[in-house]
């Protein structure tokens, strides 16, 4: 097949070059993206007078044409015209002839490729944007049903104070929001329109880069052509947001997998979201959040890549930069996989709130109340943390939590020890005592919830 670039050349590309040149494999999923922006472009060379009104009425009635066809699975794209671009300018030329030559006028594939990625990222982000609302919403779900579900917190996985199961979802929520809010400035900054910028050095025509802008929902433009084509900040700042997001949820299925154990028991995975054993017919495999906390590692290896396929490359345009789109495509494809069937297995899993109260009351988690105790009684804190020290060594001597002591015990550490002491270090008191902001009290929960929703539904008016 003739190249559209080939008058140059003398001789045919080798069929391997070909194969290993050709980006279609991948870059057709930008089809739509190609051709909004080409009939964009193509209505505003008509409007400026930089082609006939009439060709650019072909070529937008022809696109429309194309699309239809490749919706319905009516068109096969060729490696031989390596990309999307090359394929959908191929298809237009070979059914309107002369008329489609011209809608590449005053642009390149540069600026045309920089169009079409950027439109097409900001349409994801959307997507994945609506599938985090999704998310939080089923993490306040399940929030409000536990703000009385007492567990233990970890620090250093050691067991260290005790809170509530909602306390602990709504830690996730504030990653999620902040991975919204991420992906929100993210578009932002994808928001600008390239075309117009050419190869490197712009063009010659005159024009309106402003009108294609607003016709295509742009906020504005590029303002330098070199880093219009060459820039690619925008593609490795979405594969950071989504290794973040996808650290976050890898945070959360450890945590699942830790407490679906035996040893922890604090959750069971529904059986629809459990796979078992070839060989073990007891095992219920918490397999789902595996593989989440795994294709964790995959999103990484794309931000790491697309650093390093960018770090040396001179202005403008690189052929290396072709690298750019397999790696995004399949963070982003990993992303949108991943958060369903996270949120269908959350929401479908059995909590177990007696064992979670079982495990907050073992592991001295109350020994700060001791202490905070001691201190509202006049003993300073640094004093005060010294005796309740003392305390926890005897309870690990005698097998015993420090709810299980007699007064006299208590006594023994310190006199001012009176029997409001069981009271106020109960896991009840305890939870419940910390009711500043931002802290683990029912009250101080459920209206951290009801901030939650308000948050998810402004974004879902939108």
């Amino acid at each position: 097949m003739a190249k559209l670039w080939g008058g140059r050349f003398q001789k045919s590309t080798d069929k391997k070059v070909d194969d290993f040149n050709s980006s279609i494999r991948f870059d057709k999923r930008m089809y739509k993206q190609d051709i909004k922006g080409s009939m964009a472009h193509a209505a505003m060379l008509g409007r400026c007078g930089i082609i006939p009104e009439e060709d650019s009425r072909a070529i937008i009635d022809e696109l429309k044409n194309i699309l239809k066809d490749i919706e319905d699975g009516k068109v096969e794209f060729l490696i031989d015209a390596e990309d999307i671009h090359m394929n959908i300018e191929k298809l237009l030329t070979d059914r309107i002839g002369d008329a489609g030559k011209r809608l590449h006028t005053g642009r390149s594939r540069n600026d045309q490729v920089a169009l079409d990625i950027r439109m097409y990222l900001m349409d994801e982000t959307e997507e994945i944007r609506k599938m985090l609302l999704h998310a939080m919403d089923v993490i306040t779900e399940l929030a409000s049903e536990h703000t009385e579900t007492i567990m233990p917190g970890y620090t250093h996985l050691q067991k260290a104070q005790p809170v509530t199961f909602a306390h602990h979802l709504m830690a996730y929520f504030e990653m999620l929001k902040r991975d919204f809010m991420r992906l929100d400035d993210c578009r932002g900054r994808t928001n600008v329109m390239p075309l117009g910028s050419g190869a490197l050095a712009a063009t010659t025509y005159p024009l309106d880069r402003y009108g294609v802008a607003k016709e295509l929902g742009f906020d504005g433009v590029t303002m330098n052509s070199l880093d219009g084509v060459s820039d690619r900040d925008f593609v490795i700042e979405l594969a950071s947001c989504l290794s973040i997001l996808m650290m976050h949820l890898s945070r959360f299925c450890e945590e699942l997998i830790l407490w679906s154990s035996h040893e922890f028991s604090f959750v069971e995975m529904d059986d629809a979201f459990s796979t078992g054993s070839s060989i073990m017919p007891q095992k219920k495999n918490p397999d789902v959040a595996e593989l989440i906390r795994g294709k964790t590692g995959r999103v990484y290896g794309h931000l790491m890549g697309l650093l390093t396929t960018m770090k040396g490359l001179p202005l403008a345009y690189n052929k290396d930069m072709q690298e750019d789109k397999e790696p995004i495509f399949d963070s982003i494809d990993t992303v949108k996989l991943c958060l369903p069937v996270f949120c269908d297995m959350i929401a479908t899993m059995t909590v177990k709130k007696d064992n979670m109260l079982k495990g907050a009351k073992g592991g001295f988690t109350n020994a700060t109340d001791v202490a905070d105790y001691l201190v509202k009684k006049g003993l300073p804190f640094r004093e005060a943390h010294g005796v309740v020290g003392r305390m926890v060594y005897h309870a690990v001597t005698e097998n015993k939590d420090l709810d299980d002591f007699t007064m006299e015990e208590f006594k023994s550490f310190s006199d001012i020890i009176e029997e409001d002491i069981y009271d106020a270090i109960s896991m009840e008191t305890c939870v419940n005592g910390r009711s500043v902001v931002g802290g683990p009290a029912k009250e101080t929960v459920e209206a951290a919830i009801a901030e939650a929703r308000k948050f998810a539904e402004q974004y879902k008016k939108e």
